[in-house]
């Protein structure tokens, strides 16, 4: 099974390491995309760039955090048989609002406007709180803005007839869980899977994670 991986907006593809590697440990290739790029790109710039990137065929592609904006073009450019959203902004399908319409329901009010990046402190309290001392050190290395003006703005068309999988931290600081269990259910039309942990789960229960993806790819 072929995995595509997609950071999210404040790390980058090397937060993904680690289920990258327990992944491939177990049998399958997982490839982590790059999205950044010289200039802002529409939202199928961002698809044919991770387009780009991989030379396989059929694979689950996994995203992060903002970058659910994009997951399902991606996943469309890519002839992707699944989907699966991890601490990820699930879009507004039917309504066509935006994610900039839908800050103030969507995130922790004490995250608008912070810049992780900028400041490490933050970055700990609200991305890595619950993981330990060394993975924290790997977590902070991992930050990268990725910030374009499309992820705020886009609105979504209908939603791609690709199977999902919505995974939601319950102690994330960041994006609110009971936002996200809402989304999966009325967007989606699947339960959300809870997992005890804060907004990046990939980088403080990688194991949990690639279990997660292996099991319901």
């Amino acid at each position: 099974m072929d995995f595509v991986l997609v950071h999210g907006t404040t790390q980058s593809p090397a937060g993904w390491d680690r289920v990258a590697k327990l992944l491939r440990a177990a049998g399958h290739r997982a490839i982590a995309v790059d999205l950044l790029t010289p200039a802002d790109l529409p939202v199928e710039g961002y698809a044919q760039h991770a387009r780009d990137q991989y030379d396989g065929e059929r694979p689950v592609v996994v995203a992060h955090s903002g970058t659910g904006v994009l997951l399902p073009a991606i996943a469309e450019a890519l002839d992707a048989r699944a989907m699966t959203w991890v601490a990820a902004y699930i879009p507004d399908f039917s309504g066509g609002r935006s994610l900039r319409d839908e800050v103030v329901e969507l995130f922790a009010p004490e995250w608008i406007g912070v810049d992780p990046t900028a400041d490490p402190a933050k970055a700990s309290e609200f991305l890595f709180h619950d993981c330990d001392p060394e993975t924290e050190h790997l977590a902070l290395d991992s930050l990268r803005l990725f910030s374009p003006a499309v992820l705020a703005a886009h609105r979504a068309g209908p939603a791609p007839e690709i199977p999902s999988t919505v995974i939601v931290p319950t102690r994330d600081r960041t994006l609110k869980p009971e936002w996200m269990r809402q989304a999966a259910r009325d967007r989606l039309g699947v339960t959300a899977l809870e997992i005890d942990a804060g907004h990046c789960p990939h980088m403080s229960r990688p194991a949990e994670i690639a279990g997660i993806l292996t099991g319901h790819a």
